[in-house]
């Protein structure tokens, strides 16, 4: 089938309303660029736009794409960046439709059940309600209970968008949604369109770069923007959901069957591996600032279940426990009680809830008399409320909006987010080392403590972050922060450094903070040595006595992206899930809880793809009812920014949680991966030695810097952390994952998703066994699918315009040579003749964005070429720097993926 058919048929499968959106938006946008930039930059903006699209309905020729580029080289330079920037609020709108018709036919489908039907096969009642059938409802709901959900939101930088589009983007939302769900006309609809309007010229007339670099505390608020938004409902939502499945007609009027089972993680502002702007002093004010968004969550929701519980005494009398608790209040504060109780006359309940809303806003105020010292006291007071309301027969004002409370602040507690600190290994190695010579050499204090004035900068910073632990444990609780996570463990000498160091911070006679250390595994090397690390940490005394506390509680940390640029992206998979078992079988071996953590990234190279269906394809005994995974960059947005998509997100992952240990499934991933442990030997032989071939080569990294924008991937100031872990190009090893992904993302390649697979699946051959495996070994099901999905946005016809950069035919034949053969192989492995062909809505929208894409392409394509020729004035570097980075956002949007 032509590309131009395709194309056609693409545009008829858009759904009409999705179809009318896009359309509308596209001509808002249009209005606006004829009133900015006059006819004459709406005009190039088309002619552009049809050119690519032509290009890409041409069968093997490149006469459009040429044209196209001839366009773009008479372009001036304020012109190609005004066009750069259309294409980017284009996207940017598209997105924007393609995500409120994502939440339009959630609620469609939603509308058309009842709160007792399991819905969608994925969804949190399914996969109960196949536990059930499998191991009975006893133990189903011993399961329910132990569910752990835990997302880690992360400041790794791939979001290249500003908060002030973000922003700008959220409010064009609010209204899109508001124009269909109140079917507005008339004067209403007139209205709603001229905001939109005004919107869309806001979204053009914002700056699409960051000046600067956002410190840790803005992407501390940028969190928190997140939190206040969707989270904080979220949750809740989710509980009470799969409540009224489980309860049926007596949700919401008895005990919940659903303990709160999400638990929400930040590295953000906790984080300082690479990243020396994140500071002792930075932990603790990201913990305060947490602490504030959370108390004013909580006192709104009090304030407003207050007003609201107007039962009076005599149908819903207090019980002893709720007039006790009254009492107290007025020890504390005659005249908060006096007040409340001239408002609130014969509603004891109310007044306690109101109590409750003062005490949080002391709490805020910093006021120790009347505030809470802890969540736990927030806590006791809520279910003596809910208790009394119980005893009384007011079960449904019991376990209403006031269960949900209860349940957030059980989620939440003081801190919101628990703070987990991460450090590169090296870095405590030397810290001890330097501690251990200053004492060694009487440097010490006259309590026998080292003297930290004669350490260096960066030992006396790597010290502070415990005693800065020890402060926010003090402040809102052990939870607030104690899992420290060691990045690179080499060795279980790296993890019996930290209770070290922690001991030296707080010297002789102190007591050290209560933390769990957690080895973060990341290269092959690692990774195979893991279980011998970890048998090691066993014998050290201080992980013992931890042990005894958590029940013997452990958790492990596996690195998605650095084991994939280590070995390539099918052996990192392939390696991950050996090692999974290789560490579970340990645990096993010594009465250890296991708890993986899977510190995966937004794009397929860096363990991305959908989480529900990585969990269900996890080794048996790797979940056990517990996931833990790092959410980063775009993905946070992507996953947690529309409150609709939070909670469907949230369920999913949470049901294949749940699913992932019935007996079928087990017994599945236990039969596949014995049956199909040979296909896996072959498969990472061959792509290893493949990817070697590659990445070995001479002058690889030098060819890599010059083939992609990975220099100036550094230059855009996605986030705080630096892009490059040293200064030098010449080794892979210095290069972060991110940007890693990112550059080959931008040129579109997308090698760090494929690389080595057409190799391996050629290599094996058995066309049979390989389709056998896609259907029965959920492994390789996923990686494969995954894979597909990336080729799917890598065009060659662009890259080959990226790899001419490097003067290097030999390299970039390899390239060509294994994308064609890993879009040849996945084609026949999956039966299809096109990628994507049985998933009809992401197919259309990649196939229907790849022109507007190649747009942004061959506009950075102009401004690499300009930089890498050299010997440009310096204005001219800066202006041909503007635009590349104008296209890496741009292209960032298009292909909704950074890294």
């Amino acid at each position: 089938m032509s590309n131009d058919v395709e194309r056609g048929h693409a545009r008829d499968e858009m759904p009409e309303p999705l179809r009318a959106d896009v359309r509308l938006l596209g001509e808002m946008l249009g209005t606006v660029l004829r009133e900015w930039g006059g006819q004459d930059l709406l005009d190039d903006v088309e002619r552009l736009r049809a050119l690519t699209i032509q290009a890409a309905s041409e069968n093997g020729t490149s006469k459009a794409i040429a044209q196209a580029e001839e366009l773009i080289a008479g372009f001036s330079a304020q012109r190609a960046e005004d066009v750069a920037k259309a294409f980017t609020a284009y996207f940017h709108l598209v997105n924007l439709a393609e995500e409120n018709h994502r939440v339009r036919v959630l609620r469609q489908r939603e509308a058309g059940l009842s709160p007792t039907e399991a819905r969608a096969e994925d969804s949190l009642p399914a996969a109960y309600a196949q536990l059930v059938s499998e191991v009975g409802p006893a133990e189903s709901a011993r399961r329910l209970k132990a569910l752990e959900f835990r997302p880690v939101l992360t400041a790794h930088p791939t979001e290249a968008r500003r908060r002030a589009v973000a922003a700008c983007i959220r409010r064009i939302t609010v209204l899109m949604e508001r124009r269909e769900l109140e079917q507005l006309g008339g004067v209403a609809l007139a209205d709603n369109t001229r905001r939109l309007l005004s919107e869309v010229d806001e979204l053009w007339r914002t700056a699409p770069l960051r000046t600067s670099k956002p410190s840790p505390l803005d992407e501390v608020r940028t969190a928190m923007g997140v939190f206040d938004e969707t989270l904080f409902t979220a949750f809740p939502q989710v509980y009470r959901r799969l409540d009224g499945w489980v309860n049926g007609d007596r949700a919401g009027a008895e005990a919940p069957a659903v303990e709160p089972f999400v638990k929400l993680g930040s590295w953000i502002g906790a984080d300082r591996d690479g990243n020396p702007n994140v500071t002792a002093d930075i932990t603790r004010q990201a913990a305060a600032i947490a602490n504030e968004h959370i108390l004013h969550a909580y006192q709104n929701v009090a304030v407003r279940i207050g007003r609201a519980t107007t039962v009076d005494a005599a149908t819903t009398p207090p019980s002893e426990a709720l007039v006790a608790q009254l009492a107290r209040a007025r020890e504390l504060d005659p005249a908060l009680a006096d007040e409340v109780e001239a408002r609130s006359p014969d509603e004891p309940h109310r007044q306690a809830i109101l109590v409750v809303a003062r005490r949080l806003g002391a709490t805020l105020a910093g006021d120790s008399t009347l505030g809470y010292a802890a969540a736990d006291e927030l806590l006791d007071e809520l279910v003596t409320v809910q208790d009394s309301l119980v005893a009384a027969g007011a079960l449904r004002v019991a376990y209403g909006d006031l269960q949900d409370f209860v349940w957030q602040v059980r989620t939440f507690g003081f801190h919101l987010a628990e703070l987990e600190v991460r450090q590169h290994s090296q870095v405590h190695r030397e810290t001890l080392a330097e501690v251990e010579k200053v004492l060694a050499e009487g440097g010490r204090t006259p309590e026998g403590g080292v003297d930290e004035a004669l350490l260096s900068d960066r030992s006396r910073e790597v010290l502070e972050v415990f005693r800065a632990i020890v402060d926010v444990q003090a402040r809102y609780g052990l939870m607030a922060s104690r899992r420290y996570i060691v990045s690179f463990t080499q060795s279980s000498a790296d993890l019996g450094c930290v209770y070290t160091l922690a001991e030296h911070a707080v010297g002789p006679g102190g007591t050290p903070p209560v933390i769990d250390v957690i080895p973060l595994f990341e290269t092959f090397a690692d990774l195979e040595a893991s279980p011998r690390i970890l048998g090691e940490i066993l014998d050290d005394p201080r992980v013992k006595a931890r042990l005894a506390q958590t029940e013997r509680r452990v958790e492990v940390m596996l690195a998605y992206s650095d084991s994939s640029k280590d070995v390539g992206p099918v052996s990192a998979t392939l390696e991950l899930y050996t090692a999974q078992r290789r560490i579970v079988a340990w645990a096993e071996q010594n009465r250890i809880e296991l708890t993986l953590f899977h510190g995966r990234g937004g794009a397929v190279g860096r363990g991305g793809g959908p989480a529900n269906r990585a969990v269900l394809a996890q080794p048996p005994g790797s979940v056990e009812g517990r996931f833990k995974l790092t959410e980063q960059g775009e993905v946070i947005a992507a996953r947690y920014g529309n409150p609709v998509i939070a909670v469907r997100h949230i369920e999913q992952v949470a049901a294949a949680t749940l699913l992932h240990d019935a007996p079928s499934i087990e017994q599945r991933n236990a039969g596949a991966a014995e049956r199909f442990a040979d296909l896996a030997g072959r498969l990472d032989e061959v792509s290893r030695a493949r990817f070697f071939e590659l990445v070995k080569s001479d002058g690889f990294p030098q060819w890599f810097a010059r083939v992609t924008p990975q220099e100036e991937v550094g230059l855009l100031p996605l986030g705080s952390r630096p892009a490059k872990r040293g200064l030098s190009v010449n080794s892979l090893d210095d290069l972060r994952a991110i940007p890693w992904v990112f550059a080959w993302t931008q040129a579109r390649i997308n090698l760090t998703a494929w690389f080595g697979l057409g190799s391996a699946l050629a290599g094996v051959g058995d066309l049979e066994l390989l389709r056998t495996a896609y259907r029965e070994w959920p492994l390789f099901t996923t990686m494969i699918d995954n894979i597909e999905m990336s080729l799917a946005k890598t065009d060659a016809r662009i890259a080959r315009r990226y790899l001419a950069l490097g003067d290097r035919d030999d390299l970039a034949d390899l390239v060509l040579t294994e994308l064609e053969l890993t879009q040849e192989w996945v084609l026949k492995v999956t039966d299809k003749d096109r990628v994507l062909a049985n998933l009809r809505v992401l197919g259309r929208a990649v196939q229907l964005r790849s022109p507007y894409v190649d747009a942004l392409s061959l506009l950075q394509l102009r401004a690499l070429r300009a930089l890498r020729a050299g010997e440009l004035p310096a204005d001219e570097v800066a202006t041909q720097q503007r635009l590349l980075l104008l296209t890496l956002n741009g292209v960032a949007a298009g292909v909704q993926n950074t890294g």
